[in-house]
């Protein structure tokens, strides 16, 4: 594959004439600590995870933004949906996102780190690549998850369920589905521009 096969750009009405991407692993809906070290001994048998938050959305004007909700960390199999509301960020959960053994791949991570940081006193932050760099050296102007998603393997990651209710009681499928893909795209696109020679 050549390096400069990608478009540059791509507009709203192309993205949206595309076909929708679906995520097909299996998704992990984290609940409680117990859960949580199981889903970490998991984690840390893998060399390159997705990675992604999500915050409760906050309506009124001039609000404080709401603590972010949800972190989502995806292998190529599976998508842990660690409900943050609910085990809060132990020490086990910031060990792991400061192993440098381990990267972890997301996009605009500089609002995913300062969300993070409310919650954590986050201090390694080295094993953590963003995208928007990334994308930059491949000849790809957009920042956008959906739009670089696009432009690499044709396909819309549709955003409907971004502004929903991330602290609700259960998640809804669609919101697992939503959130385990904005994970999972995040290391397929890095895997992807990592082939490209």
């Amino acid at each position: 594959m050549e390096l400069n096969r990608f478009e540059h750009t791509i507009s709203k009405d192309a993205v949206n004439s595309l076909p929708v991407e679906n995520y097909s692993g299996e998704i992990v809906v984290v609940n409680n600590l117990q859960q949580l070290d199981k889903c970490l001994s998991e984690l840390y048998n893998e060399k390159i995870v997705g990675i992604d938050t999500e915050t409760r959305p906050n309506f009124k004007k001039g609000a404080a933004p709401n603590k972010v909700t949800l972190l989502q960390i995806a292998t190529d199999r599976k998508a842990f949906l660690i409900r943050l509301n609910k085990t809060g960020m132990p020490d086990t959960l910031l060990h792991f996102l400061e192993d440098n053994s381990i990267l972890k791949v997301g996009l605009s991570l500089k609002d995913d780190l300062h969300a993070i940081r409310i919650v954590s006193n986050i201090q390694d932050t080295s094993s953590l690549i963003d995208l928007q760099t990334v994308v930059k050296s491949f000849g790809i102007e957009e920042q956008s998850l959906q739009k670089i998603y696009a432009i690499v393997f044709g396909k819309k990651i549709s955003k409907r369920q971004r502004l929903t209710n991330w602290e609700a009681p259960e998640l809804t499928l669609l919101q697992q589905k939503y959130a385990a893909l904005d994970a999972y795209a995040c290391l397929k696109i890095y895997k992807e521009l990592g082939s490209v020679k």
